[in-house]
């Protein structure tokens, strides 16, 4: 779903403040490696409905997070693209679509809340179609890059030692 999630982090902000939780701001990510439970934000895109879950289940203490698309994002990955065995071509063509994606430089792309319960945290996490876009760009170019980093093992040395 594509949200305007700049407004959006404006609205939880004023909510959580209003209904009284403690804040927490957290980084984006910081919650993996936890044992979590995720909400569905497709059936249940409410994000007072997850709070009200929280406060009726006694929690005071919201993690909130938020991440903006940097231009660093993209800078890295077409970093990559140069150190990549591509074609003319295909070259080209993750440049255009990775330079499609320089209009949301400085956009939210990530909203997280989240609230522990007996040891697990609850999790409500947005991010808009374009962003799941580009992770999914950004997942190609790596396994793509990784791939071709697997070739060089067959050789002793990382290819710097002769056959002869």
């Amino acid at each position: 779903m594509d949200l305007n999630l700049d407004t959006l982090k404006r609205e939880i902000l004023a909510y959580l403040d209003s209904a009284g939780f403690a804040v927490f701001h957290g980084r984006t990510g910081g919650l993996e490696g936890s044992p979590m439970v995720l909400w569905d934000v497709e059936q249940r895109p409410d994000f007072q409905l997850f709070l009200d879950v929280a406060r009726k289940s006694g929690t005071e203490l919201i993690i909130f997070a938020a991440r903006e698309f940097q231009p660093a994002d993209l800078d890295d990955l077409v970093a990559q693209l140069d150190d990549m065995d591509l074609t003319r071509e295909e070259h080209r063509e993750y440049e255009s679509r990775l330079r499609e994606f320089r209009i949301y430089e400085g956009v939210t792309c990530s909203i997280e809340l989240a609230f522990d319960y007996h040891s697990r945290l609850y999790v409500y996490e947005l991010q808009p179609d374009w962003y799941e876009d580009f992770l999914s760009l950004e997942d190609e170019l790596v396994s793509r890059f990784a791939g071709e980093d697997e070739g060089d093992e067959d050789e002793p040395l990382g290819g710097y030692f002769s056959k002869n």
